[in-house]
């Protein structure tokens, strides 16, 4: 990172063998024509992002970029429909997220000349392994021809206008990691899949702020094997990407939504917060043991919290808050030594608070508003039948926890910080 100001220099256009461009957060501004790029023919990397850059297309744009393969415009001023057919056969990697567009005419896939809405055509045999169109204007539906991108493996579409059910065909995509539907208009039941095994691969998943319905999707729950199993001991810890560019998303973390330029390829999170979700928790969430955070806050669920969360032994953040919960606290919980974010607020929960362990380290906003609860921390003592018989003492699984405040730590290829420590980062450059 550097900090240019002003317009990117004339005489740059001129290298016409230069194969990578990279000026990412700076202060450059101006409008940038993209007929310039006509004689760069051999880029393949270009990251202009995070500068305040404007983008005017001309007519004779529709062959830029012929051997482009990363595309980043991320954060700029980019605004309108955008005009830019580059990399047809090469582009691998396209971020436009946080800019203003409302539509496209062209993209490295005909499009029919589509206004306001994401591409429709896109091509069998294409190489687009991220699609990151992340804080828009885009409206319409989920392409369907997004199931010839079978190289995919990050998808997001948040904080877009999005109207559509939810694009379960999506679940054939073999290596599908991420998938970020979150702040749109998304509706309706999640159907159940055709396909056997749907969404074998997917490890990020963030349908939150939508208006889905219905039951929670045991199905599909039922099928993440990528969030099962998992030995850390034997995996090779790497950030998602390639050698020339790493992956991002847009996570919640307590509410709050941050950017993580690069994702450790063993963090895992599922967030259905903020729907319209109903009926019971399925136990079989239990079942998901290498899962990080979950949040399904905000629902309309019910019954108890399934006796199978005890099984959720690495699990770090857990947000059931303002749901209609009821039932007790399962003390088996006590066993989850990572877990360091609890929210069960909101609630008809009823008796004894589970003591030991992190529960120890919980305050009382994570049980606010269930008149039913008694004991440490609230200030409301338990009757005789209300307190549960004392459990045995709970060895942790793990000795060392994962601390949830912003802490720095020495980790294999880097500094991690922030939520799941072990498994983001958040910096303000990117990679060379």
């Amino acid at each position: 990172m550097n900090e240019l100001h002003g317009s990117i220099p004339t005489s740059i256009f001129e290298l016409v063998n230069l194969s990578s461009l990279k000026l990412f957060s700076n202060n450059l501004s101006g409008v940038l024509e993209t007929s310039k790029f006509e004689k760069l023919i051999n880029l393949t990397y270009l990251d202009l992002s995070n500068n305040m850059l404007l983008l005017t297309m001309s007519v004779h744009s529709n062959s830029m970029l012929p051997n482009i393969q990363i595309l980043d415009l991320s954060h700029n001023n980019i605004s309108g429909i955008l005009l830019w057919n580059v990399g047809k056969d090469t582009l691998r990697y396209l971020n436009l997220s946080y800019n203003l567009i409302s539509g496209f005419e062209m993209l490295p896939w005909p499009t029919n000349q589509l206004h306001g809405t994401i591409p429709q055509t896109f091509l069998k045999g294409n190489s687009i392994r991220t699609l990151d169109l992340n804080g828009n204007q885009l409206e319409g539906q989920v392409p369907r021809s997004l199931i010839n991108c079978r190289e995919l493996e990050v998808l997001d579409l948040g904080n877009d206008k999005i109207n559509d059910t939810f694009p379960h065909w999506l679940g054939a995509l073999p290596k599908l990691h991420v998938l970020v539907l979150h702040s749109n208009h998304f509706h309706g039941h999640i159907e159940v899949s055709k396909i056997k095994s749907p969404f074998m691969s997917l490890r990020i998943i963030d349908l939150a702020h939508n208006d889905f319905e219905g039951d929670l999707p045991e199905m599909y729950l039922r099928s993440l094997k990528a969030i099962m199993n998992i030995d850390e001991g034997n995996v090779t810890r790497r950030y998602m990407g390639d050698t020339y560019y790493e992956d991002s998303t847009v996570v919640t973390i307590k509410g709050l939504e941050m950017e993580f330029v690069k994702i450790l390829n063993t963090f895992t999170t599922i967030d259905l917060s903020n729907n319209k979700f109903q009926g019971e928790i399925p136990e079989c969430i239990g079942n998901l043991n290498s899962l990080r955070g979950l949040n399904l806050s905000n629902n309309y669920l019910i019954g108890d919290i399934p006796l199978s969360f005890k099984n959720l032994k690495i699990l770090e953040s857990l947000d059931l808050s303002s749901n209609n919960l009821s039932g007790r606290i399962p003390q088996e919980l006590t066993s989850l030594s990572f877990l360091e974010v609890l929210n069960i607020s909101q609630n008809h929960l009823t008796g004894f608070i589970p003591q030991g362990n992190q529960f120890q380290t919980f305050g009382n906003d994570s049980y606010y508003k269930n008149s039913g609860l008694c004991g440490f921390p609230l200030s409301k003592r338990c009757t005789t039948d209300e307190v549960l018989e004392p459990s045995q003492e709970i060895e942790p699984e793990f000795e060392i926890g994962i601390d949830w405040k912003i802490t720095l730590m020495g980790y294999g290829c880097g500094l991690v910080i922030g939520f799941s420590l072990s498994y983001l980062i958040s910096l303000s450059g990117k990679l060379e």
